[in-house]
């Protein structure tokens, strides 16, 4: 006869302290998801997401590395679950990089004539005072700003 497989998930130590942050911030996340569209522009739809997710990594980055309030294991099981986004916070961990908003805006196939997206230009070197992001909607994460 097979075994039957089960869907326990075994939580390391430390979960319970960051648990109700991540369950708060998943609730966000399926409120931005059900939200109406209507009268945003389509790039505008998936904005609040990008900033969902973005808190969810930076809250997780800031325990392990900031404040070091969590242990190895837990870090790697909140990327291995989803809760943060592993490619993001390789890039947060890279000088230049410290306040990127998402990895569309420094993806050069995404953007005209192959360069970065100009919320990473930093506000002094900007000539308009307020540029929005058309992939997330930050105003400026360059981190000379």
């Amino acid at each position: 006869m097979p075994r039957v497989k089960t869907n326990r998930i075994k939580y390391p130590e430390g979960w319970e302290l960051i648990e109700p942050t991540l369950a708060e911030l998943d609730v966000k996340m399926r409120e931005a998801g059900n939200d109406s569209n209507d009268g945003k522009r389509k790039c505008e739809a998936l904005w609040p997401i990008f900033k969902v997710a973005h808190q969810r990594s930076r809250y997780v980055y800031d325990l392990y590395y900031g404040r070091n309030e969590i242990s190895k294991e837990l870090y790697e099981f909140c990327l291995e679950q989803g809760y943060a986004d592993r490619n993001l916070i390789a890039k947060w961990k890279k000088p230049g990089y410290e306040r990127l908003c998402c990895l569309h805006c420094i993806q050069p196939r995404d953007h005209n004539f192959a360069t970065t997206c100009a919320c990473r230009v930093p506000k002094h070197l900007r000539e308009t005072a307020v540029i929005e992001c058309v992939h997330c909607g930050c105003q400026g994460c360059a981190s000379g700003d």
